[in-house]
C-alpha cells in the first residue's frame, strides 16, 4: 500500500484570475475548509505534482503557498478546535479516472 501523508495547504494569491486558478486546482487534490485552505491526503507523488502544478500558476513575488505535512494520513489524529462549521478529517476514499 502506498503511504499517504495529510497536508494542510493555504495561500494567499494577489491576483483574482490566479486565485481562481489555484482554487479549482486544489479541488482535485484535497477538500475544501475555508477559503484559501484545503486539507489534503497525498502520496508523495501527488504531493510532488500538486507542488509542480502550483508553481506554474503562482508569481513568486506577489504570491504564496503554505503546505503543512501533518504526518502519514493514517497514524495522524490532528487536534483541531473547529468553531462553528464542523470540522470532519479527509478519508481515504477510492478514485475513478
Amino acid at each position: 500500500m502506498i503511504e499517504e501523508r495529510l497536508y494542510i495547504v493555504t495561500y494567499d494569491i494577489s491576483d483574482e484570475k490566479r486565485w481562481r486558478r489555484v482554487f479549482k486546482l486544489m479541488h482535485g487534490y484535497g477538500r475544501w475548509l475555508q477559503l484559501s485552505v484545503f486539507q489534503c491526503r497525498l502520496t508523495a507523488r501527488r504531493r510532488a505534482e500538486l507542488s509542480r502544478r502550483l508553481e506554474e500558476i503562482i508569481h513568486g513575488r506577489d504570491d504564496h503557498i503554505l503546505i503543512l505535512d501533518l504526518g502519514p494520513a493514517d497514524r495522524v489524529d490532528p487536534r483541531v478546535e473547529s468553531l462553528g462549521k464542523t470540522f470532519e478529517t479527509v478519508k481515504r476514499t477510492a478514485i475513478v479516472i
